[in-house]
This record gives structure tokens, C-alpha cells and sequence, in this order.
């Protein structure tokens, strides 16, 4: 190795570092915030407590604020991965006109600013006389969690080896059986990972949100900003170290389940 790779090698490193460092310390405070016994955010806290996870049982509209959150989430996601499976699919083993064109459609979502995904589909919504807010809710949030199937899933079908199905079919099995037994679990990582992604993606979601609650139905980031607005206190901070908490959970499964190095494949 030269001493110019080896130069790289280690800048690399450093700026990788650096990286991890600036990512990780806002999580880091946050989560020190929740655990100190101070009423405004100081760091370090003068004393250790865990009141501010004790008020959280006591917290007005937040237990119906996550189950909102959660409700949305996971249907958002089955949702969103039974039609993104279909499309990716169809992206893959299709042939015809546009098809790049409807597989950018598809992953746009990713590209713009929430606050304009938000607007626009209120406008679309209120055009097509969509007006309950559950159902709307629903849809924006089918929305934003669907690019994350369709890209994941096209990347898993992408290498995946179709004959294999054929030969499937000529061992006895029926075509739904042989999708059953030879499709579904070559594509398992794929549909963890990016079910994973999209319910985290709905379940931190605010931009596109926003346009979509009322003061009967609200999403726990929705909720949280009122909590800012009306009595910003380490109460805010506990809730976030609960998101974390969750994030992390769905790692760990990941790992279990699957593997951290498969899943970053897709």
C-alpha cells in the first residue's frame, strides 16, 4: 500500500467518524435529557431521574395520539408493500412503453419536500371530495411509504433468477405454490428491510401529516409539536428516546431475523 492510498485510507476513515459522531450526538442528548431530573433541557442534569417516563402514563392525548401513529403505520405499510410487490414486478418482468418513466413515478416521493407532497395531495384529495381525515391520512401516508417497497423490492427481483419458479412448476407445483415456496423467501430480506423503512418512515412522518389531522385525530410527531408549543420540557425528550427505542427494536429483529449485512444488500 503507498503512502498516498494509505493517506486516503485513513482520511476516509476520519470523515466516516466524523460522520457517525455528528449523526449519533443529538441522539445521544436526547436521550441524557430524558433521564435527568431538571424541568428545561440542561446537560449535564443535575440530578438522575426517571420522572419525565413516569409523567409520560399522564401525558394528555398521547396514548391516543400513538395509537393513531401505530394504526396508520402498520396499515400504511401492509398496504404499501402488497401494491409496491405488485409494481416492482411488473417493473422488472414487464416490457413496455414507459416503464422508466412509471419506475421514477413510483420513487418520486423521495425526491421532493414533504410540505409540497402535503400540499399537493391536499389540493388532489379536496378535488376528488376526499374528506374524512382517517382516510386521508391513510392514503398520504400509503404515499410516502411506498417508494421505500418498490425500490428495495425491484433491487431483490433485479437478481433474482425466474426460471427457478418454471422449474418449480415442473416439480408439481401449481404457479400461486410456486411463488409461495420458491418467490417469497428469496425475496424475504427485501420485504423485511423495506417494510422496516416504510414503517418508520410513517411512523416519524410530520410534513405530510400536518395536513391531514384534526383535534380528534393526531399522529404522535403532531402531537409532540404541541407539546413543544404549549410546555417544552424533558417530557418531548422521553417520547423521542421511546422513537429511538423503537428504531433500534427494529434493527435488532432485522439482525435476528435476517442479518444487518443482507439487509444493507438492498
Amino acid at each position: 500500500m503507498t503512502g498516498i492510498e494509505r493517506a486516503t485510507r485513513y482520511f476516509t476513515w476520519v470523515i466516516a467518524a466524523f460522520s457517525v459522531v455528528f449523526l449519533m450526538t443529538p441522539l445521544v442528548v436526547t436521550i441524557a435529557v430524558s433521564f435527568g431530573s431538571s424541568t428545561v433541557f440542561t446537560l449535564p442534569p443535575p440530578d438522575w431521574s426517571l420522572r419525565w417516563y413516569e409523567r409520560l402514563a399522564n401525558t394528555r392525548g398521547l396514548l391516543p395520539a400513538l395509537i393513531t401513529s401505530l394504526q396508520v403505520a402498520a396499515i400504511s405499510t401492509a398496504v404499501a408493500m402488497a401494491l409496491g410487490t405488485l409494481c416492482a414486478i411488473a417493473l422488472v418482468r414487464g416490457r413496455f412503453p414507459g416503464r422508466e418513466a412509471i419506475s421514477t413515478f413510483l420513487v418520486s416521493p423521495l425526491m421532493l419536500p414533504g410540505l409540497v407532497i402535503g400540499i399537493a395531495m391536499l389540493q388532489g384529495f379536496k378535488a376528488m371530495g376526499l374528506r374524512d381525515i382517517y382516510a386521508s391520512l391513510l392514503v398520504a401516508h400509503v404515499v410516502i411509504t411506498l417508494p421505500y417497497v418498490v425500490r428495495t423490492v425491484v433491487g431483490a427481483l433485479s437478481l433474482f433468477d425466474f426460471s427457478l419458479i418454471d422449474a418449480a412448476r415442473t416439480l408439481g407445483c401449481n404457479y400461486p405454490q410456486a411463488l409461495l415456496r420458491v418467490l417469497v423467501p428469496a425475496l424475504a430480506p427485501a420485504f423485511l428491510t423495506s417494510g422496516m423503512f416504510a414503517f418508520l418512515a410513517s411512523m416519524d412522518n410530520y410534513p405530510i401529516s400536518i395536513f391531514f389531522t384534526d383535534a380528534w385525530t393526531k399522529t404522535l410527531p403532531i402531537q409532540m409539536l404541541q407539546y413543544v408549543e404549549e410546555r417544552p420540557d424533558p417530557t418531548i425528550a422521553a417520547i423521542s428516546a421511546g422513537l429511538v427505542l423503537l428504531a433500534v427494536v427494529a434493527l435488532v429483529i432485522g439482525d435476528r431475523l435476517v442479518g444487518l449485512r443482507k439487509l444493507a444488500d438492498f
